[in-house]
């Protein structure tokens, strides 16, 4: 297991977290974390470091119109901190702490091609449907993600 330290997140976090997401996505991935998400969700989403650098993000935050759920928006590890339980360390922090907000559901979405956020999920816990055709729009495929928790 790494020995990244986790922690709530900041708005100045943001320019290090889009700095690495592509090349840790291996293609432009960036455009889908605009700052206001670390502006205004930055108290339920998480950071973790290790020596002073990045090693993984979670960004998610209680919906404001579903009182039951909180969505995880977008999630990384960095490549050399893959497969030594950061990833489930994040999420196990922000669905103990959506449980504790009295949520009762996680949702994500994911791209159909993302196949290993897809087997992540799977291994999770989370149910998978899809993919569901135009889910973000035009040509916008998704997977969806569900976990009940409590189950």
């Amino acid at each position: 297991m790494t020995d990244a330290r986790v922690r709530t997140a900041r708005p100045s976090d943001h320019p290090r977290i889009v700095a690495v997401c592509d090349d840790w996505w291996e293609r432009p991935v960036a455009h889908i974390l605009p700052r206001l998400f670390l502006d205004h969700f930055h108290s339920t989403s998480l950071v973790a470091e290790r020596g002073g650098e990045l090693a993984g993000f979670l960004v998610g935050f209680p919906s404001p119109s579903v009182p039951e759920e909180a969505y995880v928006h977008f999630a990384g590890v960095a490549p050399e901190h893959r497969r030594t339980g950061l990833a489930s360390r994040l999420y196990r922090r922000f669905t103990d702490g959506a449980r504790a907000d009295g949520r009762t559901v996680v949702r994500a979405v994911t791209s159909p091609a993302n196949e290993r956020s897809i087997a992540f999920h799977r291994s999770h816990g989370f149910g998978v449907t899809g993919p569901h055709a135009d889910y973000d729009g035009p040509g916008a495929d998704r997977m969806v993600f569900t976990l009940r928790l409590g189950e």
